[in-house]
């Protein structure tokens, strides 16, 4: 149901951000698949960083599920990598104003590397009310 929910939201031009749970959510809801760690990502100072750039940012996981990057439709793209295993991190939309990360950029790990997130969504929001 929540799903579900969700994919209803994915049909509009609505920005969202998910976070941890909400990253797999969206995900699913998008119609990629999941799967269980060997281990999770259970810690803080877990390093990702984005496909095609060089910087790291450190954060906080806590979480036993990835999203399968070969599933991921065509209009949806990785945003961010774990650098230790190489597992998706969070995704986003290609066109519409939808991303997600795995780990939790409001629990400042590094302090700060990952608190521009916010910044981006309420940017989207932005952009959506003044193009409404």
């Amino acid at each position: 149901e929540t799903i579900e929910n969700i994919r209803k939201v994915l049909d509009t031009d609505t920005p969202v951000m998910g976070i941890c749970l909400g990253n797999q959510l969206m995900a699913r809801a998008a119609g990629a698949d999941t799967y269980k760690l060997k281990y999770g990502h259970r810690s803080h100072n877990q390093p990702v960083m984005q496909p095609g750039q060089s910087r790291c940012y450190i954060t906080s996981q806590n979480h036993g599920f990835a999203i399968d990057d070969k599933t991921l439709p065509e209009n949806w793209e990785s945003l961010f990598v774990n650098v230790n295993d190489g597992t998706n991190e969070g995704i986003c939309h290609k066109y519409k104003p939808f991303f997600s990360a795995q780990f939790h950029p409001e629990a400042s790990s590094g302090p700060v590397d990952t608190e521009y997130l916010f910044d981006l969504f309420v940017e989207k929001m932005k952009a959506r009310h003044i193009n409404k």
